[in-house]
C-alpha cells in the first residue's frame, strides 16, 4: 500500500472506527441493560417503549411488589404493619430507586426514604380513594414529581392504614446511570484502542522505516558500505529504500573500482618510473662517458650515440604507452576506421619489421592465406600498436640463441585470423587466463631487460575488442607461444533487384 493511500486510510480509520466500535459498544450495552431491566422488573420485550416514558417506566419498578403486597393484605394484614417486613420490602425497592411510605389512622408510621417529606405527605390520596385500576398509580407534580402507588388495608392494628410505593420520576434508575457511565467509559477506552492503533499503524509503516534510513545514512556517512538495506513493501517507502540499496551498492562498487584504479595507478608509475630509471641511468653513464673522453674514436663515439638513440626511444616508448593506457583508461582513444586490404596491410608490416628482428638476430617468417581482395574495416595505426606489442611482447621473452618469430594470416569464414608465433620460453599454463589483465606478470622477479610498464597485452585486448575481435593465446613452457587475434571481414551489403526497383 502506497504512502498516500495509508494516509488516506487512517484519516478514514481515525473517523469511522470510533463511530463503529462506539455504536457496537453502545448497543451492546443497552442490550444487556434492557435484558437486566427485564429480569429485574419483569419488562416484555414488546414493552421497552416504556424506557423512554419517563411515567411509565418508574410505574414498572414498584408493579411487582405492589403485587406482593396485596396478596398479603388480603391473607395476613398484619405483616403490613410489621416493621422488620417493611423494612425488607422497603430494601428491595430501594434497589428499584423507590420506597414504601404506610399511614395508619392519619398517621406516618413508617416511612421507607432517608429524609422527611412533609409537602409530599399532604399530598397524599385519602384512605378508600383507590383507583377504580387499583394497578394504577399516582403522578402527583407540585414539583415533587413522583409516581405514588396506593395500597388500603385493615388490620388489628390499624382501622384505616394505607401503604403507598412512591417512585421518583425525575430521578434515574441505576440502571441507566450504570448505563451512562459505561457508555462514556466505552467511548474513551474504543478512542484510546483507535490512536493506540493507528499510531502502531504509522510507526511500523512509517517511522520505523524511516529510523532504519537514518541508520544507513549514518552508516555511509562513516564510511561503512558493508551492509544491506532491506524493506518488504510495494510502497513509495519501499521503493525509496530500492533506490538507497541502489545507491549503496553502486557506491560501494565506485568506491572498490576507485580503490583497485589508486592501486593500479600507484602500480603503473612503480613500473613506468622502474623501467625508465634503466635507459636514463644508460644514457647518463654513455653521456658520462662523452664528457670523460672515453669515447675517443669515432668508433666509439658512433657506439655511444646509437646507444643513447635507442634508450631514448625506449623512454619514449615506455611515455607513448602511458598516455595510451590513459585513453584507454577513459575510453578516448581515437580510432579512425577504413577498410584496409589485408595482403597489402600485413605484407607492410612483415617488411617493416623484419629490419629491426634481423638485428637482434630473430627470424621472421609471414604466410598469407588470404584472397588478394579480402578487406577488414580497422585502425591501419592502432592495428599496427597490436602487431608491434605483441611481437615486442615475444622478443622480451625469446631465450634461445636463435629467435624465430612466425606470423600467419588465415582466412576463417567470416573472419581473418592472425597468429603470431614465438619459439621463447612460452608461458605456465595458469598464467594464461590472466596474461591480458592489467599489470599481470608471469614473471614475478623484474629486470631491466625484460621491464615493461606491464599494460601491454592489455592495451591490444583493448583494442582488438574495440575493432568487434577476440583475441586469445596458447603456450608450452620452453617451447613458445602463439597469440590469436580474429577481425571481421568487410563485406558488401548486396540489395536484391526488388528491392533496388522498389
Amino acid at each position: 500500500m502506497n504512502l498516500q493511500k495509508r494516509l488516506i486510510l487512517s484519516f478514514l480509520i481515525m473517523i469511522l472506527m470510533p463511530i463503529f466500535l462506539a455504536t457496537a459498544t453502545i448497543f451492546g450495552l443497552m442490550r444487556f441493560y434492557t435484558n437486566n431491566l427485564e429480569q429485574k422488573y419483569g419488562i416484555d420485550p414488546s414493552e421497552y417503549v416504556f424506557l423512554g416514558n419517563s411515567i411509565q417506566l418508574p410505574d414498572k419498578y414498584s408493579k411487582s411488589v405492589y403485587g406482593e403486597l396485596a396478596a398479603i393484605a388480603e391473607e395476613d394484614p398484619d405483616r403490613l404493619t410489621d416493621l422488620e417486613f417493611l423494612k425488607e420490602t422497603n430494601a428491595k425497592l430501594e434497589y428499584k430507586s423507590a420506597f414504601i411510605l404506610v399511614r395508619g389512622d392519619e398517621e406516618i408510621i413508617y416511612n421507607g426514604a432517608d429524609y422527611e417529606m412533609p409537602r409530599l405527605f399532604g399530598h397524599l390520596p385519602e384512605y378508600g380513594q383507590v383507583s377504580e385500576n387499583p394497578d394504577l398509580g399516582y403522578y402527583i407534580s407540585d414539583g415533587l414529581d413522583v409516581l405514588v402507588r396506593q395500597l388500603d388495608f385493615s388490620n388489628s392494628d390499624v382501622e384505616m392504614g394505607s401503604i403507598f410505593l412512591i417512585t421518583p420520576t425525575l430521578q434515574p434508575s441505576p440502571e441507566i446511570r450504570e448505563l451512562g457511565f459505561q457508555i462514556v467509559m466505552s467511548i474513551i477506552l474504543v478512542l484510546i484502542i483507535t490512536s493506540l492503533f493507528l499510531t502502531w499503524w504509522i510507526y511500523t509503516g512509517i517511522v520505523t522505516p524511516l529510523r532504519k534510513l537514518k541508520e544507513a545514512t549514518q552508516r555511509i556517512k562513516e564510511g561503512d558500505l558493508d551492509f544491506t538495506l532491506e524493506y518488504d513493501s510495494g510502497d513509495e517507502i519501499g521503493e525509496l529504500f530500492s533506490n538507497f540499496e541502489d545507491m549503496r551498492a553502486r557506491l560501494k562498487a565506485s568506491t572498490a573500482e576507485k580503490l583497485e584504479s589508486d592501486k593500479e595507478n600507484k602500480e603503473l608509475i612503480s613500473n613506468i618510473s622502474h623501467d625508465l630509471k634503466t635507459p636514463i641511468t644508460a644514457v647518463k653513464g654513455y653521456v658520462e662517458g662523452i664528457m670523460d673522453g672515453v669515447a675517443d674514436t669515432p668508433e666509439k663515439m658512433d657506439k655511444y650515440i646509437r646507444t643513447i638513440y635507442n634508450k631514448a626511444n625506449e623512454m619514449d616508448s615506455l611515455i607513448n604507452e602511458l598516455t595510451l593506457y590513459c585513453k584507454i583508461d577513459t575510453n578516448r582513444i581515437p580510432y579512425t576506421f577504413k577498410k584496409i586490404n589485408v595482403r597489402d596491410y600485413f605484407g607492410d608490416c612483415t617488411e617493416e619489421l623484419s629490419l629491426d628482428l634481423e638485428s637482434r638476430n630473430i627470424d621472421l617468417t609471414y604466410e598469407n592465406h588470404v584472397a588478394s581482395d579480402v578487406m577488414v574495416v580497422a585502425d591501419s595505426e592502432q592495428l599496427s600498436r597490436v602487431i608491434h606489442n605483441i611481437i615486442g611482447n615475444s622478443i622480451k621473452y625469446i631465450d634461445k640463441a636463435k629467435g624465430h618469430i612466425d606470423m600467419r594470416i588465415k582466412d576463417v569464414g567470416d573472419f581473418i585470423q592472425v597468429e603470431i608465433e614465438d619459439n621463447g620460453k612460452g608461458i605456465a599454463k595458469k598464467d594464461i587466463p590472466y596474461i591480458f589483465d592489467r599489470f599481470y606478470r608471469t614473471d614475478a622477479s623484474r629486470n631491466s631487460s625484460q621491464g615493461g610498464s606491464g599494460i601491454g597485452l592489455s592495451i591490444v585486448k583493448k583494442i582488438v575488442e574495440d575493432h568487434g575481435g577476440k583475441i586469445w593465446a596458447s603456450s608450452e613452457e620452453d617451447k613458445g607461444t602463439v597469440m590469436y587475434f580474429v577481425l571481421r571481414k568487410y563485406q558488401e551489403v548486396v540489395l536484391d533487384e526488388q528491392d533496388t526497383d522498389s
